[in-house]
């Protein structure tokens, strides 16, 4: 009789450890790296198991050195893994976890502050950790299949998270990035510690760093090498060039420079990337902040402060949900969340982690700013040939547990150049020396109804916009595009035939651009075919001082001299004549003289 209760009782223990077992298969798949949830399947690998109380954990993140990662246990807990041989073990198996305790009473009570309220079936009504490990599981849900896989932001391993990181007094294991160190065995959560904000550090476009989504992992059993769950936000700026179907490029080949000439419309298109792990966030805040140089304004709408941008996440319209200004030469546009944007009809926008937004906007190289009283300011009389540079830098929600935790772009540029002309005028006889007083126009080929001043501006009045060379013989224009022109003279000097009535047509093109952004270029410059290049001469860029103009020379032919008879006579009877006047008024001043003599007698 007490052999058979003895039997009883053995056979009741060995059910109870078949049914420990199963609650540990079923927490493994639940407790899998990262917090994927994967199905309750029971291993059965040839291998030996081995029950480990720590493991190895490494997290690598090559293109950010410079971070460092903090990890915090959850659970305690026995880890078994097959090896297929000594140290070797065998991937294809689950771990398994026995004996989970709660790693601290701290814990216990952050993680289950998550869970406070009636509002949870099933809820554990102690601290079993065995149970509440079975109740995070079904609360985590399956939304997460895959190993690659980020926690929503509303998901109850992201909440257990950013309380565990909000918490004061816990104790976390510092881990720098790719360091390896050796941890008790159990259930581990892994954060962000301190991102990478050197561009020292960085390997990706001088961008710096943003916080990893949290990984959840078994530690025990095979090394755990992590990956952290993110990628950075990055901005690009690009300029379209008004040339033949001519595009912003795309976001990895953006067109960074483009020509122009004064007071023209140029397009621009700034675009930025999100976080990989966007949907971790509750709230993603996001700006671009676009610096423009002195000589440039931003189109405004009407209301003339506000500035005119197309912005679209995605290929769709943005009606609502950012905003945009203008102020001293900065252009902001900011989404205080830009999960919340919606478009045509107050619709919802799909945003992943795929999604690009953009912004789209014109700006111009403003005469206004540039020029006082017809006269270019001190400040930009070397801007011709020299790149006006735009900056964009992009600020964005870098933690997904501190919605005040941003991070900034390093500044990505784009390139705006304008041109001119310097034409000298001389004569045939001597070209060495200016012709003074030899009035031009100047007009885009094709424009027919506009002359370009002086200052690049354009006019409907070809005397509103005459050129006149100066003492010097030379006029300059500043301010032009790409592209061909015609200069006309349309006023000789006195003594010259007009020998370029019909108009010089010569074609500006951009000249080679510098490795850097602040050496000055000269444009190239091709006369049309048939150009009398005895009577105009274009100057060799590369043996000219670079100052971003095209360097011409205009010759007028000398007039001539037709021949004369009968010269000598003509002068004689000048000279005979002018002595008989001479000889008479000498005479009338002698008798007016003894006339007043002879009164005073």
């Amino acid at each position: 009789m007490e052999f058979e209760q003895k039997a009883e009782e053995k056979k009741m223990s060995m059910s109870k450890n078949i049914a420990r077992l199963a609650v540990t298969a079923g927490l493994t798949a639940a407790l899998s790296f990262g917090g994927v949830m994967a199905p309750v399947t029971m291993a059965f690998a040839e291998g030996t198991p081995v029950a480990t109380t720590n493991g190895n954990v490494t997290i690598n993140d090559d293109d950010y050195a410079g971070t460092t990662y903090k990890g915090i246990k959850i659970f305690s807990a026995t880890v078994t893994q097959d090896q297929t041989s000594t140290d070797v073990w065998d991937f294809t198996d689950e771990k398994t976890l026995s004996d989970i305790k709660w790693a601290s009473d701290e814990v216990r009570d952050a993680v289950k502050n998550v869970f406070a309220g009636n509002a949870y079936a099933n809820k554990p009504e102690n601290d079993d950790a065995q149970a509440w490990a079975e109740f995070i599981k079904e609360q985590a849900g399956s939304d997460n299949v895959s190993e690659g896989a980020k926690v929503n932001a509303d998901n109850k391993l992201n909440v257990i998270a950013e309380k565990l990181i909000n918490t004061k007094g816990l104790v976390w294991e510092d881990l720098a990035n790719q360091q390896t160190k050796k941890l008790d065995a159990g259930y581990w959560l892994f954060v962000t510690n301190q991102p990478c904000s050197t561009k020292d550090n960085n390997k990706t476009n001088g961008n710096v760093d943003a916080f990893t989504s949290p990984i959840f992992t078994i530690v025990g059993g095979a090394d755990v090498k992590a990956e952290p769950k993110k990628s950075v936000p990055n901005v690009t700026k690009a300029v379209k060039d008004d040339a033949l179907n001519s595009t912003f490029g795309d976001f990895l080949n953006p067109n960074k420079a483009a020509d122009s000439a004064m007071d023209d419309w140029v397009d621009y298109k700034l675009a930025g990337t999100v976080a990989s792990n966007i949907n971790t966030y509750s709230t993603y805040t996001y700006t671009f902040t676009d610096t423009l140089p002195k000589s440039m304004t931003p189109k405004f709408k009407d209301d003339g402060t506000t500035p005119d941008v197309t912005v679209k996440i995605g290929g769709t319209e943005v009606k609502n949900g950012y905003n945009a200004g203008y102020d001293d030469g900065t252009l902001t546009v900011s989404f205080p969340n830009l999960k919340g944007c919606k478009g045509e009809g107050d619709t919802a926008i799909l945003l992943n982690s795929n999604s690009e937004v953009t912004v789209e906007y014109q700006a111009k190289l403003d005469s206004s700013k540039i020029f006082d009283k017809g006269k270019i300011k001190e400040e930009f009389k070397d801007m011709v040939g020299k790149a006006q540079i735009n900056k964009v830098t992009l600020t964005y929600s870098n933690n997904p547990h501190d919605e005040s935790a941003t991070g900034t772009t390093v500044e990505h540029p784009a390139y705006d150049y304008t041109y001119g002309i310097d034409v000298t005028k001389v004569g045939s006889d001597n070209k060495d020396k200016g012709l003074a007083g030899v009035e031009f126009t100047l007009q885009e080929q094709g424009d027919d109804g506009s002359y370009i001043k002086a200052d690049g501006t354009k006019a409907k009045d070809s005397e509103q916009a005459k050129l006149t060379t100066d003492a010097d013989g030379k006029i300059n224009v500043v301010g032009l595009d790409e592209g061909t022109y015609v200069l006309t003279e349309v006023k000789p000097a006195p003594g010259y035939n007009n020998s370029h009535s019909d108009g010089i047509t010569f074609t500006i093109t951009r000249g080679t651009l510098p490795a850097d952004d602040t050496t000055v270029v000269n444009p190239g410059c091709t006369p049309a075919p048939g150009t009398d290049t005895n009577l105009v001469k274009v100057a060799n860029t590369k043996t000219e001082a670079a100052d971003g103009k095209v360097h011409l020379t205009v010759i007028d032919k000398k007039g001539s001299n037709l021949p004369l008879t009968g010269l000598n006579g003509v002068t004689f009877t000048w000279i005979a004549g002018g002595a008989v006047l001479v000889i008479g008024v000498a005479h009338l001043i002698r008798s007016r003289k003894q006339a007043e003599e002879s009164e005073q007698e």
